[in-house]
């Protein structure tokens, strides 16, 4: 990606995206996720093209008559890690800007990769958690 393009998709994040943490399984930690979403299509199947990654969902529209249809672009993982580093230094909103600080900084150092975890960790990350969700 370019810098004009990262800059664009922090933009966007900022503008209609968002930056969390997603449980995927009941049995699972929550992992980072960044979702964007726009009733336009052509915008998100750029972001998915230019990130390479991610995919498109389309929303239920209950009243297609007033509303217009809406999209979702997601980008999970580490995916979702990896953009948020490339566009940290673009990312204008507070809130947004240290809640991808601190998946940058933390995350990965509190996520082992066999997936074993020692009651000090889960503190740890729930720590993390706790922290994360306080950002507003």
């Amino acid at each position: 990606m370019t810098k004009t393009e990262k800059a664009y998709i922090a933009g966007i994040i900022d503008g209609e995206g968002s930056i969390m943490l997603q449980r995927l399984h009941k049995n699972e930690f929550q992992s980072p996720c960044v979702s964007v979403a726009s009733t336009s299509l052509e915008l998100l199947t750029w972001i998915k093209k230019t990130i390479e990654k991610g995919m498109i969902v389309s929303k239920k529209n209950y009243n297609p008559e007033i509303h217009k249809d809406c999209y979702s672009y997601i980008l999970r993982r580490n995916d979702a890690i990896n953009l948020i580093e490339e566009i940290y230094p673009y990312l204008v909103i507070d809130s947004k800007k240290n809640r991808a600080k601190l998946i940058i900084e933390k995350y990965k150092a509190l996520t082992p990769r066999n997936g074993r975890y020692t009651p000090e960790m889960i503190k740890a990350k729930e720590d993390f958690y706790n922290q994360f969700i306080s950002i507003k």
